[in-house]
This record gives C-alpha cells, structure tokens and sequence, in this order.
C-alpha cells in the first residue's frame, strides 16, 4: 500500500521538554518518555471505557502493561503530558513497514478539551522531527469531530477516505528524495 502524504510540511513544533498552561489554568508538562512505566500503567488504569477507540488501550492490567511494554521500546517515540507529578496523557508515534510512522494519542477524560492534545501532539512531532521522522499518518473514526479537527489544526490532512475511518497523514521535514 503507497500512502500518500502532503507537500507542505507540517509545523513548526516544540521538541520537548516544554510546559503550557491548559484552558483550565493547569500548567502541563510534555516530556520524552523517562523509562518508568508505572505512572503509565496508574493513568490507563483510570482511562474511561468511552474514551477507547480501535480496541486501544486495552482494560485488563496485565493486557496494560504488555500493551505498554510492546510500546516503550527504542523503536517508537513515546511523550507524556503532566499535571504536577501525574500523567494525564501518552502519544506516540509507531513505526510502519513503510518507514512511516503512525500517531495515536490518549488523554484522560478529566483532561480533555483543555488544549493538552494540541500540546501534547506538538510536543510529540517536535521530538520526531529532531528525531528525523519525515512521514507521520492516523486513523481516526469517522463521527469523532473534536479528533479530527485537532488533528487538522496541527497540520494532518485526509489522505483516505475509508468508511468507518478516516486516514490522514502529515509531512514533518521535506522529501530529500
């Protein structure tokens, strides 16, 4: 499958380590993934069942931690969002047999609408780009409006138009091709 990606390069994104203040007056911290993986574990322990989407993240603990441990490897690029010492979101980006890197993002209910997934995915395609990620793609279901029009306010476009999900990419450096 050749996956089609925009011209224009996304951006221009903060690599973390950077800090911002939510539409709650919260500050939020974005950081690299440090290599603990139990405040992790803690945060989807509390995610709300509503808030899964495509079967991820899995509920069971023992399905959590093998789910995370599958994902804190060199291979993926993993951020987290902090509200003082207490992470209240993950995005990550995995990469594809293509070279290209898939995004999925989580943010614990209590957290959303507040501008921490703006941040939170800003953060993540900063570190990609220093990290020199060039192509990065999502699926999103279709009816999940407030997904997509954040991920089109960081730079993604749709790329496919499926049924049940929509396919949009982004281009974060210049084809060197």
């Amino acid at each position: 499958m050749t996956r089609e990606y925009p011209d224009e390069v996304a951006g221009p994104y903060e690599a973390p380590p950077c800090v911002f203040e939510d539409r709650e007056s919260r500050q939020i911290a974005v950081r690299r993934y440090d290599g603990d993986i139990e405040p992790l574990l803690e945060m989807y322990r509390k995610f709300d069942p509503e808030d899964r989407a495509q079967g991820i993240p899995p509920t069971d603990e023992d399905q959590i931690r093998n789910w995370l441990e599958k994902l804190m490897t060199d291979d993926c690029l993993n951020v987290v969002a902090w509200h003082g010492d207490k992470p209240i979101g993950h995005a990550l980006l995995v990469p594809d047999r293509q070279g290209s890197f898939e995004l999925a993002i989580f943010v614990l209910r209590e957290y959303q609408n507040a501008g921490i997934g703006t941040g939170l995915i800003e953060g993540l395609l900063g570190a990609g780009r220093e990290e020199g990620i060039e192509h990065v793609w999502l699926t999103v279901e279709r009816w999940n409006k407030p997904a997509t029009a954040l991920y089109r306010k960081v730079g993604f476009v749709p790329t496919d138009d499926g049924s049940f999900e929509l396919e949009m990419a982004a281009r974060l450096s210049p084809d060197t091709e």
